[in-house]
């Protein structure tokens, strides 16, 4: 008898009928998770899902695992040196290495936490108000930035959009300090209500044009990201925005734009988007927009999330992005990304499969779901599993009796079932506890949290 009940399996893998509550508890896991350590799966299965859910969706006071994770020496390395000069050089290795440090400071808070939730919602928020070093370069407002969305992860959103819309590394990022009433720069304005509140469509171009005024007289100092405002820059008249006229500034604009209706229907729509299907639209009927609606509140949106009946119909299923998966593999196997830097390169190994902390491709943040399967990222995933499988503990197999491997590795990643394809190719090599775990964690049942 498997854990958690029996699955009823079909001839044919397509048909397979999973355990609704090892799918349910996977999914809190993993997706509003980083995936569980070893004996955690199985220990929830016991505890059963209604506790396990509320577990879930509510943080402690304090976390043990991220109290271990150390504070990061990030500093202000102030203005650029004369290029070619020596304090040029000294200034771009501080930068580099600041950089890598923050990077994989945040993996290790991924891997540490020992309650997900809040790190997983840091992560979508990253992708949401998405912001590159690339571009910002300057590590520390990049690291401010990062704590930003952490403090505000589950929290309020219109204090989120106040504090997002007057962040240093967000700015500089969308050329926010160059916008002046003189000549208003029309970026931040136009992907705060297209990206980041309201969504294409629900917006004018005469409303941009509007929110660029709003957002005049702001300066960001690009190195520490220390953000003033400067009156004599700002339009200070009445504008229109959404149909109403009034005095806007930052702050005022944020509040406003948040408390839009449309603006909790377009988080919801983003909240399903990323944690339950890309494929299928909201529902009409979810109640998620509703409960984010009453208090403009994350969790009581995440919350939703979690109960909704598509968070638990197995046909929406996601694909793990490269951090995401990685993040899991470190926490089956017990390692800490700053550990095993030291062996692998591993922000080259994410920035091979075009996922880094810090760095998305574009403000539209980090494609999503089948957007990561293809050759080339399979054999990534391949490659890099074997070299991971070496270096972490595999205790949670190898002490098991070979017998017990196949179904006992199902159980130490979270994963509902195995289909009758992967049983067999793992029934194969269960006497070979580093086989089965290259293949259990590339094995599709594994990237795709089903």
């Amino acid at each position: 008898m498997l854990r958690g009940g029996p699955l009823v399996e079909p001839s044919s893998d397509s048909d397979v009928v999973v355990n609704t509550d090892r799918l349910v508890i996977s999914r809190l896991q993993h997706r509003l998770g980083f995936g569980p350590r070893p004996g955690e799966y199985a220990a929830a299965l016991q505890t059963g899902v209604s506790k396990i859910r509320e577990m879930a969706l509510t943080p402690p006071i304090t976390d043990a695992g991220l109290a271990k994770v150390a504070a990061l020496p990030i500093t202000d390395l102030g203005p650029y040196p004369a290029p070619r000069s020596a304090e040029r050089r000294v200034f771009n290795s501080a930068m580099r290495e600041m950089t890598n440090s923050l990077q994989l400071w945040a993996l290790d808070r991924m891997v540490s936490a020992d309650h997900g939730l809040t790190e997983r919602m840091t992560w979508f928020w990253h992708g949401h108000w998405a912001t590159a070093i690339s571009k910002v370069e300057a590590p520390l407002p990049m690291y401010n930035y990062y704590a930003t969305l952490n403090k505000f992860a589950l929290g309020n959103f219109k204090e989120m959009a106040r504090a997002m819309v007057v962040d240093g590394a967000v700015l500089y990022w969308l050329d926010g300090g160059q916008n002046t009433a003189s000549a208003p720069n029309e970026n931040l304005g136009r992907e705060l209500m297209e990206l980041f509140t309201l969504g294409v469509g629900n917006y004018t171009e005469d409303d941009v044009k509007s929110a660029a005024k709003a957002l005049t007289g702001y300066k960001v100092v690009r190195s520490n990201g220390i953000v003033s405002f400067r009156a004599k820059d700002h339009y200070s008249d009445p504008i229109n925005i959404l149909g109403v006229t009034q005095n806007f500034d930052a702050d005022s604009l944020a509040m406003f734009i948040a408390s839009q209706r449309q603006c909790s229907r377009f988080l919801a729509e983003r909240f399903w988007y990323r944690f339950i299907s890309s494929s299928t639209p909201l529902p009409n009927k979810s109640k998620i927009p509703d409960a984010i609606a009453a208090n403009l509140s994350i969790s009581d949106g995440v919350r939703a999330l979690a109960f909704d009946p598509g968070f638990s119909d197995v046909t929406n299923s996601q694909v793990k992005a490269p951090v995401e998966w990685f993040v899991s593999v470190c926490r089956a196997l017990s390692l800490m990304p700053s550990v095993v830097s030291k062996h692998l390169p591993v922000l080259d190994i994410l920035r091979a499969f075009s996922q880094i902390p810090f760095d998305p491709p574009s403000v539209g943040g980090w494609p999503a779901d089948e957007a990561w399967l293809s050759t080339a990222s399979a054999q990534l995933r391949i490659t890099n599993a074997e070299k991971l499988a070496k270096l972490g503990d595999l205790t949670p197999i190898s002490a098991l009796a070979v017998r017990d491997r196949v179904q006992g590795s199902a159980d130490w990643l979270g994963v509902p079932m195995w289909s009758t394809r992967t049983q067999s190719a793992l029934e194969q090599v269960r006497s070979d506890p580093i086989t089965l775990t290259i293949l259990a964690i590339t094995a599709p049942e594994y990237l795709v949290s089903a």
